[in-house]
């Protein structure tokens, strides 16, 4: 089964704790093709916006960036591996790494609400 995330919202349900991304934050997924677009924000981050590439498998490759409540900057690198539920939903099993700050590596699972 092809996976597409066009209109898909998810929410944070674990991350490592050097991660800006909590509960209130929801990443809304616009895909066209395999682009795979968000804009987010919540929690920490007054304003976030990612970009990605999907590919057969439904695996996500993608680059964020993000203004955080102190006025940082902050950008990463994250791949998303999808795992679909027995009610249909998608859980994302993501690992990523700041290219700013501290360029530290987290770990995080989104899930489809």
């Amino acid at each position: 089964m092809k996976i597409n995330y066009h209109n898909k919202k998810f929410k944070i349900l674990r991350s490592s704790n050097n991660s800006e991304t909590s509960e209130e934050v929801i990443f809304e997924y616009r895909q066209q093709g395999n682009i795979l677009l968000s804009e987010y924000n919540g929690g920490l981050i007054q304003k976030g916006q990612l970009i990605g590439l999907v590919n057969e498998e439904g695996n996500i490759e993608m680059r964020y960036h993000q203004i955080n409540l102190k006025g940082e900057f902050m950008t990463g690198i994250c791949y998303s591996k999808p795992e679909v539920q027995s009610n249909g939903k998608i859980r994302l099993h993501e690992t990523w790494k700041w290219t700013s700050g501290d360029k530290s590596n987290g770990e995080s699972i989104l899930e489809e609400i």
